[in-house]
């Protein structure tokens, strides 16, 4: 893997100001919900840093790297090429910046839409790029209180803040937002009944 100074040069060159912003503020949310949840501090930190490295592509561009690097492109991600920069993202994190960590990888290839089985990382990576510090919409410091005390609540409050704001735009809700919203009310039931 590069050294983590080489990739903030990098992304630096690469996104926008405001982008490289967030990024370093979804890294250093990242590494504080690690240390709450005993997370890897190191893995939410690179994949905190790295999970928008293909944010600024155009939607030609994505679609052209998802066909260079073999990605499916769904019939929601056909009309929505913006959800790809995830796992474009993914590719360039492993291509570019020699990261081969797969926990790393699938955390930075699902924070667009989350999926089912969510692992501590990929919970912690969807979260903290909701709440970073440069965040600002309604119902945001909600969520922050909640990433401190539950983070599937916190995770679960994420997904259908969402999912009303997809609707409420009269877009396409990616399968993986559901399906990941439904195990984890899945999963609070079944703690509820042991």
């Amino acid at each position: 893997m590069l050294q983590i100074n080489e990739i903030k040069k990098i992304l630096k060159s690469r996104l926008t100001e405001k982008r490289y912003l967030h990024s370093l503020g979804v890294q250093k949310t990242a590494e504080n919900l690690a240390k709450i949840y005993n997370g890897s501090i190191t893995k939410a930190s690179i994949a905190g840093l790295v999970h928008d490295c293909a944010k600024n592509l155009s939607a030609e561009q994505l679609l052209n790297y998802a066909e260079r690097f073999g990605i499916l492109v769904d019939g929601v991600t056909k009309f929505q090429p913006g959800l790809l920069h995830g796992a474009v993202g993914a590719e360039i994190a492993k291509r570019e910046f020699n990261i081969e960590d797969d926990e790393i990888l699938n955390a930075i290839k699902f924070h667009t839409t989350g999926k089912e089985n969510m692992t501590l990382l990929d919970q912690i990576i969807y979260l903290a790029d909701y709440i970073e510090p440069n965040r600002n919409f309604n119902g945001v410091e909600l969520l922050r209180e909640a990433a401190l005390q539950d983070l599937n609540k916190a995770t679960l409050m994420a997904f259908n803040h969402t999912i009303k704001y997809i609707v409420s735009k009269g877009e396409l809700l990616h399968l993986n937002t559901i399906f990941a919203r439904n195990d984890l009310l899945l999963r609070r039931d079944e703690l509820r009944q042991e």
